[in-house]
């Protein structure tokens, strides 16, 4: 079979011609603030799904989205740098990025968005594949990631049809390589006020039948992604209560004879009782996973359920931000999240601690660093426990990250970020993994 490659000159052409209309563009940035937030990059919490983003994900919340065409672009650089546990190495240098466009509402009820997506190759062997920047072996790739039509049924409530990014903690963009993933669905989102004390109920429900992962440029079934030998698609279905601080919301999966993820979370903000921030509070939140086979089991081929559990504490102080978290997985099989990045509180840089009994102790800081505008950094550590399988062994992550996002009127939509994490496994014999990141990125949007 011949592998069709994309033409890395046009792919690169339409991101730098993208920049020409966009003279006037707000920024966005492609991770987490590291202490606004203990989100890692790649994941989405049910506080951040169901929104009404048709017209891009990171656009101002201040802008209209009914008065013009909006336009994005996000050009990356990303080097990649991986020593797994037996000494193979995976190693890249890629650029890539996407450009989109999305239509005013057309006689108040119809709006269209397409977004071409691409990443080649600067640099990479072909025997140290496997960074997930590239398509296999080290092939750069271009792809019509997103066309699509949101259709206003009233106010409040939209129908989304065609390829997109959606936004939920099982299926999501998985944004943390060069492009994400989109998917093929038939969606409904919307937003309703429950009366005049402010609380809202945010809710969604859809059929996904392919996918588009963060390194392919093909669509595939939802079930041949997830490790099926047959095509299904996934149903789709949840709701997020909010009030003031506090929120409580939960989604199902499930995809027939394949596999029902089901996971509920809840988050509100504790009392201040010492000034210890402006304009934040302390935040507890608890997740729950249940993931199990369904009708003829043909996923693994037998009966598994399993489940996983998290709390998680966040304690901001002046221009710092300390997070706890603890998670532990049920036994019997491991979890799964084959369309998104993996929700757990105590999932990082690489290991997701999401393995059949398996239990995880996340601590971590985040600080801005005030005599450089712009500069923060986070270090994170997670001492995980032995999982069921006696042949696998427990794991410890250190992950350090460094990020710049500079102010000013030529830099906005510009950062630079440095990523390394440090694994062991702790096994009859002590192995390590390093895996080193630098990823640079300029994304605008009009």
């Amino acid at each position: 079979m011949i592998r069709r490659r994309s033409a890395p000159l046009s792919a690169f052409a339409m991101l730098v011609l993208a920049g020409v209309f966009v003279p006037a563009a707000r920024s966005q940035s492609p991770a987490p603030d590291p202490v606004a937030s203990s989100i890692e990059q790649g994941q989405t919490h049910l506080d951040e799904s169901f929104g009404l983003r048709g017209r891009h994900r990171h656009l101002d919340v201040h802008v209209d989205p009914d008065s013009q065409t909006h336009f994005k672009f996000d050009f990356r650089t990303f080097y990649f740098d991986r020593e797994k546990y037996d000494d193979s190495v995976s190693k890249a240098f890629a650029a890539g990025g996407w450009v989109g466009a999305k239509t005013p509402f057309f006689l108040d009820r119809f709006s269209f968005g397409v977004t071409g997506y691409t990443s080649q190759k600067i640099h990479g062997d072909s025997d140290e594949d496997g960074t997930v920047l590239l398509e296999p072996v080290q092939a750069g790739y271009s792809v019509l990631g997103e066309a699509f039509v949101d259709v206003r049924l009233v106010e409040g409530l939209h129908l989304f049809a065609g390829r997109k990014e959606f936004d939920t903690p099982f299926l999501n963009p998985h944004d943390n390589r060069l492009t994400p993933n989109t998917f093929e669905a038939v969606v409904i989102q919307g937003q309703t006020d429950l009366g005049p004390d402010g609380a809202t109920l945010k809710y969604g429900a859809g059929y996904f039948d392919r996918i588009k992962n963060r390194n392919a440029d093909q669509f595939i079934s939802m079930a041949i992604d997830a490790g099926a030998t047959v095509e299904r698609g996934v149903v789709t279905g949840g709701a997020l209560y909010q009030k003031d601080d506090f929120s409580l919301g939960a989604i199902d999966y499930h995809s027939a004879d394949i596999l029902n993820i089901f996971y509920a979370q809840s988050k509100w903000e504790l009392p201040v009782i010492l000034p210890i921030a402006d304009h934040a509070a302390p935040s507890l939140a608890v997740q729950f996973i249940d993931q199990r086979s369904t009708g003829d089991e043909l996923l693994t081929g037998g009966a598994f359920a399993v489940q996983q559990i998290g709390v998680k504490g966040d304690l901001p102080v002046g221009d710092a931000l300390f997070t706890a978290g603890y998670t532990l997985a049920s036994g019997g099989a491991d979890l799964r999240s084959p369309w998104s990045g993996y929700p757990g509180y105590t999932s990082t840089q690489v290991e997701d601690f999401n393995r059949a009994g398996e239990g995880a102790l996340l601590l971590r800081a985040g600080y801005e660093i005030p005599w450089i505008e712009g500069l923060s950094t986070y270090a994170l550590f997670v001492n995980g426990s032995d999982p069921d399988d006696p042949t696998e062994y427990r794991k410890d992550e250190l992950d350090l990250n460094l990020q710049w996002e500079p102010v000013g009127e030529w830099l906005s939509g510009l950062s630079v970020r440095l990523r390394y994490a440090l694994v062991e496994e702790h096994g009859p014999v002590t192995r390590g993994l390093r895996d080193f990141r630098v990823i640079c990125n300029y994304g605008l949007e009009y």
